[in-house]
């Protein structure tokens, strides 16, 4: 039987308990299997087990541990038979008779037999103990058995793996650099081999955990803190193998086509997998053929899930290794990448929550594709792996999380195509609409302009695309409130849509949506009217009803109501928007808290402030969440609530509202936007009231 392998055995004490109740049943034979990917720790709970019951003498019989891989099981029975239990079998018979016979003659008392390690189960069961309870037989494996004993041993906790740092490196670094230390099992992927070999390397070296987890990140399996050095005099751990030869094991026993399958596999992120993906890869397999590699890699543990699969961190970066071995995998990075863009091309501008959250599984391995196998991809699919990434986040309203992906594509797209692509121009586009859904108006404007000069002179004045960027122009002079700038450009616009694309087109409704809006703000109402009824018709028979497009459609229709005081026709529709936008978007999106906002507003123009109350608060602190505090939309938030207060006569807890909405607006819209010069005057009046108080 092995010595125990490391410093302190962490982690498993449910595995014991859950073993030894697994090999005390009464079943004609008793076999317990633990199973698991390599390195996990199968023969240290193995060996833990048996240790801890020769103390307590729960086996009389004795503890015969047999060495199952490429070593011969039944000379190994005999030897233990004669050097431990003093049995002479037959000389003259084979070996498979002279193993019975021991069995037969075997010492009184429950024993517990371990085949370690074992890779081929027909080849050991033969040799195996008669059919008696008193045999109680415990075998490690990677492979997947069916007895009712089996159960998969799995990667540390969290915990666990930082306990048994801590044992290599001290409590004192591991406090000290907590943060680090986390990192570092994470990286090693909670495997305790990997983290017995790093921890032993931490000690020798005497460098900090931080250096440990950069030296790790730059050379991830490959680094030496992972490998057995055979000339380390000093070495006193019981480990056999290194990380990568652990793995190495399972790997010779896999097909060629299984290992085609986990080469394709490391090419995907970090993260579950969903299998239609994984068919959707050009491989030249069938189905089948992907089924049964799929299987076989995880008969071995190398794959765990169901409808979407996972690799470990560590046996991710070993199939990595292994991409060189194979001669077809550019081709099959590239096969790989266009899948993925496929995907991201497919996410639309307005995804509503179901869509996003049928997307989501695919978002971590588009933004691999990105930053790690972007050379892969084809000159005119490579926005797309930048785009598709913002785009997902954008329509969540997760405006700080898209704005990396925009800025990178831009920069990319020009490194790639071209600073006078035409993709350069819609990249340039699109982050600037992202500025300014962020307020940040500055930013954006010159983008706005640099990306209609391109279109211009790429494509002509008569494009659709150079009409989508006048109208974006447009929309960033209504948001600064710059009105006599922003209707030549929407009329231009709305002109375009219709002699390119003809009146039943999504974008001419927008247009018509956008030109409505500005002149509701400018009090146009008999103008705006007719263009809403308009967008809104044309967004129910292209788009349906259920679409963020008619929700958005419905709530300027309610706003353009409420401006003119018909608050009998507003509510409904600002009540039906708001229910689609929170069966559509959810309630963490800014167009639902858009919505509680004006809804709020309506209400507290009829006086009902009970009602209104708990709608502003809560369109702010969803404000607050998801713009932060330098956003127009939230400095509006707080008007509004400042609004309610001092109609309610609650004027030193508007007064603070007042005040913050104010300075936001003047650093980030200026002091003579129409909203600023409005708070301006709200802070006045408030005043006035406060002073003929006291």
């Amino acid at each position: 039987m092995p010595r125990g392998n490391v410093v302190k055995f962490v982690g498993r004490a449910d595995a014991l308990v859950s073993l030894h109740e697994r090999l005390q049943h009464s079943h004609p034979v008793v076999v317990a299997a633990v199973e698991g990917m390599g390195g996990v720790g199968k023969t240290e709970l193995a060996t833990q087990y048996a240790l801890i019951h020769l103390l307590l003498d729960t086996y009389p019989g004795g503890i015969c541990w047999l060495r199952a891989r490429d070593e011969d099981i039944g000379l190994q029975i005999l030897q233990f038979a004669i050097a431990k239990l003093g049995l002479k079998p037959p000389e003259d018979w084979d070996v498979l008779k002279q193993v019975d016979f021991c069995w037969s003659r075997w010492h009184t008392g429950d024993v517990l037999v371990v085949l370690d390690d074992v890779n081929d189960y027909a080849k050991v069961e033969p040799y195996l103990p008669p059919q008696s309870p008193r045999f109680k037989v415990l075998i490690t494996t990677r492979l997947q058995l069916d007895f009712p004993g089996s159960f998969t041993l799995d990667v540390l906790s969290e915990s666990a793996a930082l306990e048994l740092l801590q044992e290599w490196v001290g409590g004192e670094k591991v406090a000290q650099e907590l943060e680090d230390a986390k990192e570092i099992c994470q990286r090693l992927g909670y495997l305790p081999l990997a983290l017995n070999l790093v921890g032993r390397y931490v000690k020798k070296r005497k460098i900090s955990l931080a250096e440990m987890l950069r030296r790790l990140e730059a050379k991830k399996l490959a680094h030496e803190s992972l490998a057995r050095d055979e000339k380390d005099r000093t070495w006193t751990l019981n480990i056999k193998r290194d990380v990568a030869a652990a793995f190495e094991l399972s790997w010779d026993e896999l097909s060629v086509d299984a290992k085609e399958l986990g080469v394709l596999l490391s090419l995907f992120a970090l993260a579950p997998i969903p299998w239609t993906l994984v068919e959707s890869v050009e491989t030249g397999k069938n189905v089948e053929q992907l089924e049964d590699s799929r299987v076989k890699l995880e008969s071995l543990h190398l794959l765990q899930g169901e409808n979407s699969y996972q690799l470990h961190q560590l046996i991710r970066e070993f199939f990595q290794l292994k991409q060189a071995e194979f001669n077809q995998v550019e081709e099959l990075k590239q096969s790989f990448c266009k899948v993925i863009i496929a995907v991201a091309q497919d996410i639309p501008q307005n995804a509503t929550l179901e869509q996003i959250t049928a997307v989501s599984p695919a978002i971590p391995h588009l933004a691999e594709v990105a930053k790690n196998l972007i050379q892969y991809v084809s000159d005119e699919d490579v926005p797309w792996a930048f785009e598709g990434n913002a785009r997902f986040y954008n329509t969540q309203g997760l405006y700080d999380k898209a704005v990396p992906w925009y800025e990178e594509c831009v920069e990319v797209t020009k490194l790639r195509l071209g600073e006078e692509h035409p993709s350069v121009a819609a990249s340039l586009n699109n982050l600037a609409q992202l500025y300014c859904n962020q307020g940040r108006y500055t930013k954006a404007e010159p983008l706005h302009l640099q990306a209609l000069q391109l279109k211009r002179r790429q494509l002509g004045e008569e494009h659709p695309s150079v009409a989508t960027s006048l109208n974006n122009l447009a929309g960033l002079y209504f948001f600064q409130g710059r009105y006599d700038e922003a209707e030549p450009l929407y009329l231009q616009a709305l002109q375009l849509m219709r002699r390119l694309l003809g009146e039943e087109h999504p974008s001419v409704a927008t247009s018509l949506n956008n030109l409505a809006e500005l002149y509701r703000n400018q009090g146009r109402y008999s103008e705006a009217e007719p263009l809403y009824l308009q967008a809104l018709q044309l967004t129910r028979r292209l788009l349906g009803e259920e679409h963020p497009d008619f929700a958005a459609s419905l709530n300027n229709l309610a706003l353009l109501y409420f401006r003119q005081g018909r608050y009998s026709k507003a509510e409904p529709l600002h009540l039906q928007a708001l229910q689609l936008k929170r069966r559509l978007l959810g309630e963490e999106h800014p167009d639902f808290a858009a919505s509680l906002n004006n809804l709020a507003s309506l209400y507290f123009s009829q006086r009902r402030y009970s009602q209104a109350e708990p709608l502003y608060l809560q369109a702010l602190q969803l404000t607050r969440r998801l713009l932060g505090e330098e956003h127009p939309d939230f400095a509006a938030s707080l008007n509004n609530l400042a609004g309610l207060y001092f109609r309610q006569g609650r004027y030193t807890e508007a007064e603070p509202l007042c005040l913050q909405a104010l300075d936001i607006l003047e650093r980030r819209l200026g002091v003579n936007h129409p909203n600023t010069v409005t708070i301006r005057g709200s802070l006045a009046n408030l005043r006035d009231r406060l002073n003929s108080q006291q």
